[in-house]
């Protein structure tokens, strides 16, 4: 079958949910993927920060099928070893100090408002609890994530939502003490917001929500699904910052493919008990065993390290570019490997454009190009990157 008989094959069974480009794929290699006629394409995307390793990596692959042959799945009603390793080395490099393993970052999203609002009953003996969200945020699809998502054209349809939930803007920090009452019992924020338009904390913001959560005893949850996990040359996005959440949500880059995500919480903020939360595979043996080989790839191949050089030069050329093009360019945001160009224009012809010269792009937001390459990407990279822009504008 051609690709064109692929595509009509998914058309026909597929929920139309997504707006897909016409491509099927068929492998990666490092930072490019091939598709089925051997079409070769540099990939800016990685799955949408998921791709953290690049495409074929060898030691992940043997982990994921040395694993696959072994155990795959038991229950959380028993213990395996990879859930114990993985745990473990996701806490170390978090600093935080609980772990429940989920199977996607809306998932953990789910398990952090839920914390929040068990740790606000178990202090008031009550459940008339809010959560302060930020305008333009993404959370995700699922009832109780899209509820806390400061974009409503997503919420809208699918009202009502879980309620209790007001929303405060980004960066301003009076505007989110003036939403805090008796009844708050967290603040959730991306680090680093992906969707709305790839738009970094200032570091009075986030230090400034820290203390108004330490002096009303309100949890911080940090949303680092897309941010975490290496991409601004950090594990976490927030050590940048000097700072720590009582809850943190991490996915994407933490299975670099598998299905797996989690909710992170301190001592303090581990508000749940048995039967309170649960997931069938979540945290099963196969996605535990991947997670503890990526973290142990994100230090034996120094990925942090190679996203603080090669993400400041990838800042440099899009200065230059933004620079060079500032007829349409408004302005660069972002830094390490989690950038954004927002134009005085919809991006969908550029993206479109550049997938015609082999690169791939996705847009964050009507007129913003993001660029989320994998943690291995290099200068050529860039320069080959930058240079294929230049011939779409």
């Amino acid at each position: 079958m051609n690709k064109q008989g692929y595509i009509n094959q998914a058309e026909g069974a597929l929920l139309h949910t997504y707006n897909r480009y016409p491509m099927v794929w068929d492998h990666g290699e490092g930072m490019y993927l091939i598709d089925i006629e051997g079409e070769k394409y540099l990939d800016f995307v990685a799955g949408i920060a998921v791709y953290a390793l690049g495409y074929g990596n060898a030691e992940y692959n043997k982990a994921l099928v040395s694993q696959a042959e072994k155990l795959l799945h038991t229950s959380n009603y028993y213990y395996s070893v990879p859930m114990a390793e993985a745990a473990e080395k996701l806490t170390k490099v978090s600093g935080m100090d609980r772990v429940f393993f989920t199977n996607s970052g809306a998932e953990a999203v789910e398990g952090a408002l839920k914390t929040a609002r068990r740790y606000y009953y178990n202090k008031h003996g009550k459940a008339d609890s809010e959560i302060i969200a930020m305008n333009h945020s993404f959370h995700g699809r699922t009832m109780g994530a899209l509820s806390v998502t400061g974009t409503a054209k997503y919420r809208e349809p699918f009202e009502p939502l879980i309620g209790g939930v007001v929303f405060a803007e980004y960066n301003n920090l009076a505007d989110v003490e003036s939403k805090i009452t008796d009844k708050t019992c967290g603040i959730i924020l991306e680090t680093v917001q992906g969707e709305g338009g790839i738009r970094p904390a200032t570091e009075e913001f986030l230090k400034g929500v820290r203390a108004l959560c330490d002096k009303h005893d309100i949890l911080l949850i940090l949303d680092e699904i897309q941010c975490g996990l290496g991409r601004t040359g950090y594990m976490y996005a927030y050590q940048r910052y000097g700072i720590k959440p009582d809850v943190l949500t991490t996915a994407k880059a933490l299975g670099c493919g598998v299905p797996v995500g989690a909710f992170l919480t301190t001592e303090k903020a581990a508000a749940l008990v048995a039967g309170d939360h649960g997931s069938t595979y979540g945290g099963n043996p196969l996605v535990t065993a991947v997670v503890s080989k990526v973290l142990d790839l994100f230090e034996e191949l120094k990925l942090t390290d190679n996203v603080k050089e090669v993400g400041a030069y990838l800042y440099e050329q899009l200065e230059a570019f933004a620079e060079k093009h500032a007829d349409i360019v408004v302005e660069h945001r972002g830094y390490g490997f989690i950038q954004g160009l927002e134009f005085n224009k919809p991006v969908s012809e550029i993206i479109a454009k550049a997938m015609e010269k082999k690169l791939l792009l996705i847009n964050a937001g009507v007129n913003v190009i993001r660029f989320i390459p994998a943690l291995i990407a290099e200068k050529k990279h860039v320069d080959e990157m930058i240079a294929i822009l230049e011939q779409c504008i």
